[in-house]
């Protein structure tokens, strides 16, 4: 550390005074500690008395660094006797502050330590002299009689320390208060339950004195209380149930926004936990929140009234004036609010931390992340020297130029100017983002008073719809509404889509939660008026459950892990039907969000179907424990048996779209099988009731259960022995053909091997019947028994999308022992036929494209018009298929090149299968 070059004194005749002063005292300070010893002296009378009185200390620091010091003092406090006296245990934590505040300073002015180097070992300072503190005042209660305590560390006492602020998120100011709350648990001292409230008031007292009372020795922290339940009117100390009570009830979203960075600190660290594990439903709510925001634009606004400003940089206040560090912490904190109760990543307490984790997530550009986080660290270093001065909590800059001056040299910056314009760039660049997320309200537009047609927008001005009679609603509406027209009177059928969306406002609970979202999400309008205007199918799914909009939100089209994000939202969910509806939740807004990408032709018919098939296997795989331990409490357990899940159709191929039924088949294995077989079956039954079950969001999914062995007429659950066997001697080569795509997708995870390589060994199976000539005449019977409903009945038409299935299928079955053939994936066995010869490659091109084309046709055909089918192209839906498949737009042009890909398509499956009309 020699020849360190540390900030210039900004006071030269203190600087030398102080050097004088220590050489006196100490003998002569050579020359790396003198020009620590100038910049100290000239720059804050409160280091310069801590170097004089801690000498020693702070030539460790020049010879050992910072560490090993700060390592010593901590050490001293933990392994301290509560037992002690008062008066001893206040001169332990105060000899340890003034060690670690004059290291910490030293790392911090030199550069030394990054800023959260220094903020987590002053709150590791903090952290053990609360434990200290808190173990001797339970102890004195002890002694009085008041309380009755076990264990020397007071583990299990019923009281509890919880840090907030900076504190809880581990990053302390260099001279912060720390913000408390404090709890105790009324069941763990039922003896004295009439004055306990008394006893733990006056415990609340003795940690404040032991903290913040001013000695010979100094101090350790300033205690503040304030961050409690309704602090007017409670007791410092306040009891479990009140707590809880309160934040289930009263709290506000600042308080929410505060309980972000809790965590227990001292005391009852378990019994902190638990009530912290109480709560998250209140601070992480599941639903995207953007409501939030106008709450904390009107705290911001109450504090910048009581706050006032200051002209240009003097006076100026680094955390509380704009721009400055609570504007980041605001903005942090906001998006946590909103994001984070479906994302746990986000839960971050520390604002850095939570900062990278929202640019990570997409919900802050990378650019303004970097910028935001270079202008947090430069004001908590403002803010640490501003306190390094007189050990004092202020935040504002000298207010004379002379004073700015000097403070400038403190900083390491030769002058004035320069750092003021460092300054102002950073804060200048925080405004505009915090201004940007909270920007207010505007006032009530003018409208167009007279559009020749009858437009819904005056009945909800006047609160018409339960969903506007609230004023902040109609504000919202108010400032949206000129957007909201011109997006609705670009839809190809304007009528058609306000009328959609007039129903949609009728039927929400409360328009506050949408109209924030779209306010704060300019992009959501225009998508929502695609939807409005162009999938009437959609459009009616939305105004069923409004809450399907939020999966539009997500900066990404899709999850890349649906089952993390389920198995994080389902943490706070109790009961199994808690956990149905979290699920049901979820899977309807995603898919909801493929859907919309998918007919904005952001993402494809192969992405969507993986991606919809990943959320049902998500979703199946975290209910089927649930459900079955419910059933287990019902019934009681099976030793030695377990059940898993199937899936086929379209969920086992992988190639879902949008109101796909699941097609599930559920095996079961027990040694007893006789006597397992009802109570499967009765778990079957609560497998596919739960995912069917309707909640306030929808059900989470249709089940087929007639791909199961003997279909309708067999077993909800089938025995794996049962399964082998009669696939082995009675299946049919329909059910051989549906059994192609046949994938185990929950259930343990040995069972799921079995299951599997049971799947694969019937598929080997010798053939009793003529695989091709079985299936053409299956074929043959499914166009004339289930005629197709027009020309875009993709899926019957012949050559359509079950023609290209019949061949893939059956030629499967028919060199199922080829290595590779047996994929699920309909594109992907194709290939995988054509690589072993079995399929010659240019039908197979033919058959990949057909099945691409095909799925893509349909999926927005569902996602426009549901199951129903047109009778013709319309120029809107020719524009979206174009746009999927290369195909021409014009409707006509469009219609002979799907006719075409049919015509080509039935030749090649004619061939395949054997048939005489093959050409």
């Amino acid at each position: 550390m020699n020849g360190k070059p540390w900030p210039d004194p900004g006071d030269p005749a203190a600087a030398a005074r102080l050097a004088a002063d220590f050489a006196a005292r100490h003998g002569p300070p050579g020359e790396a500690l003198d020009a620590l010893l100038r910049c100290l002296g000239g720059n804050s009378p409160y280091l310069a008395d801590l170097a004089l009185r801690e000498a020693d200390q702070l030539r460790a620091v020049l010879a050992e660094g910072p560490e090993p010091v700060c390592e010593r003092a901590i050490r001293g406090v933990t392994k301290a006797s509560p037992a002690s006296s008062s008066t001893d245990i206040a001169k332990i934590l105060r000899l340890a502050k003034r060690r670690v505040a004059l290291a910490a300073a030293v790392a911090d002015i030199g550069g030394l330590w990054r800023l959260e180097q220094v903020t987590e070992t002053l709150s590791h300072l903090a952290d053990a002299c609360l434990s200290l503190a808190v173990q001797h005042v339970l102890g004195e209660a002890k002694a009085r009689g008041e309380l009755r305590l076990r264990g020397r560390r007071r583990a299990a006492s019923g009281f509890v320390v919880l840090a907030m602020g900076k504190l809880g998120a581990r990053a302390l100011n260099f001279s912060s208060d720390v913000d408390l709350i404090l709890l105790f648990d009324p069941d763990m001292h039922p003896y004295n339950a009439d004055g306990l409230s008394a006893i733990f008031a006056r415990l609340a007292r003795e940690l404040a004195g032991l903290m913040q009372a001013r000695t010979a020795d100094g101090y350790v922290f300033r205690v503040d209380f304030r961050l409690r339940p309704d602090p007017g009117s409670t007791p410092p100390a306040l009891g479990l149930p009140a707590a809880l009570a309160y934040y289930e009830g009263q709290a506000q979203t600042w308080e929410r926004a505060a309980m972000i960075k809790a965590r227990p600190v001292a005391g009852d660290v378990r019994l902190g936990a638990h009530f912290l594990e109480a709560i998250r439903p209140f601070v992480w709510r599941r639903h995207l929140d953007f409501a939030a925001i106008g709450d904390i634009r009107a705290m911001k606004a109450r504090m910048d009234a009581h706050h006032g400003g200051t002209d240009g940089l003097l006076g100026y206040d680094v955390k509380l004036g704009q721009g400055g560090i609570r504007e980041i912490e605001f903005y942090v904190q906001t998006l946590q609010l909103v994001w984070g109760g479906r994302d746990a990543a986000l839960r971050a307490p520390g604002t850095l931390a939570a900062l990278r984790a929202l640019a990570a997530a997409g919900h802050v550009p990378r650019a303004l992340a970097t910028k935001l986080e270079a202008a947090y660290r430069f004001l908590r270093t403002v803010e640490h020297r501003l306190q390094m001065v007189q050990d004092r909590q202020t935040h504002a800059l000298p207010g004379d130029a002379a004073g700015l001056a000097r403070f400038a040299l403190f900083m390491g910056v030769d002058a004035a100017p320069a750092f003021e314009s460092v300054l102002l760039d950073h804060t200048r660049a925080v405004h505009a983002a915090f201004a940007g997320l909270l920007a207010a309200p505007a006032s009530v537009p003018d409208l167009p008073k007279d559009r020749g047609v009858a437009r819904p927008w005056q009945a909800w001005l006047e609160g018409r719809p339960r969903s506007l009679r609230t004023d902040r609603a109609r504000e919202l509406l108010c400032e949206l509404l000129p957007a909201v027209i011109a997006v609705m009177e670009r839809q190809p059928q304007p009528d058609a889509a306000w009328a959609r969306l007039d129903e949609l406002i009728y039927r929400l609970p409360a328009g506050l939660q949408l109209f924030s979202l779209i306010r704060h999400n300019p992009a959501l309008l225009e998508r929502l008026g695609d939807v409005l205007g162009a999938a009437p199918w959609l459009a009616d799914h939305l105004a069923h459950v409004p809450s399907a909009i939020e999966g539009m939100l997500s900066p990404h089209d899709i999850d890349p892990d649906p089952a993390a994000s389920l198995a994080a939202q389902l943490r706070d969910a109790g009961a199994l039907d808690e956990a149905l509806a979290v699920a049901s939740r979820m899977v309807r807004g995603e898919e909801f969000r493929l859907a919309v990408a998918e007919l904005d032709g952001r993402i494809g018919a192969d992405a969507a179907g993986l991606a919809r098939t990943a959320l049902a296997d998500a979703a199946i795989a975290a209910l089927l424990p649930r459900v079955l331990a419910e059933h287990v409490r019902r019934f009681g357990h099976v030793r030695g048996g377990g059940i898993v899940v199937v899936a086929l159709g379209k969920a086992g191929s992988r190639e879902m779209m949008a109101g796909s039924d699941l097609d599930l088949m559920l095996v079961y294995d027990h040694k007893a099988d006789v006597s397992a077989g009802q109570y499967y079956a009765r778990a079957a039954q609560a497998i596919v009731a739960a995912l069917t079950v309707p909640t306030r969001d929808g059900k989470l999914y249709e089940v087929d259960m007639r791909l199961r062995p003997s279909g309708s007429a067999g077993p909800v659950a089938v025995s794996l022995a049962s399964f082998e066997l009669y696939h082995r001697e009675a299946a049919w080569t329909w059910e051989r053909l549906a059994l192609t795509r046949a994938r185990v997708v929950a259930g343990p995870a040995r069972l799921r091997r079995r299951v599997q390589a049971a799947i694969r060994r019937a598929l080997r199976a010798p053939c009793a019947a003529d695989v091709l000539a079985d299936t053409a005449a299956m074929r043959a019977r499914v166009h004339k028994n289930l005629a197709a409903r027009g020309a875009l009945d993709i899926k019957l038409r012949e050559g359509g999308l079950l023609d290209v299935e019949f061949c893939v299928q059956a030629l499967q079955l028919q060199h199922a022992r080829s290595p590779g053939v047996l994929r699920t994936v309909t594109r992907d066995a194709l290939a995988a036929l054509a690589r072993t010869g079995a399929l010659p490659a240019a039908d197979a091109a033919l058959l990949i494209d057909a099945d691409r084309i095909w799925r893509s046709v349909q999926g927005l055909l569902r996602i426009m018009h549901g199951r129903a089918i047109p009778a013709a192209l319309t120029l809107p839906l020719a524009g979206r298929i174009a746009r999927a498949t290369s195909l021409p737009s014009d409707p006509e042009a469009l219609a002979a090149a799907l006719d075409g890909m049919a015509a080509r398509v039935r030749n090649v499956c004619a061939r395949i299968l054997g048939e005489t009309d093959a050409t």
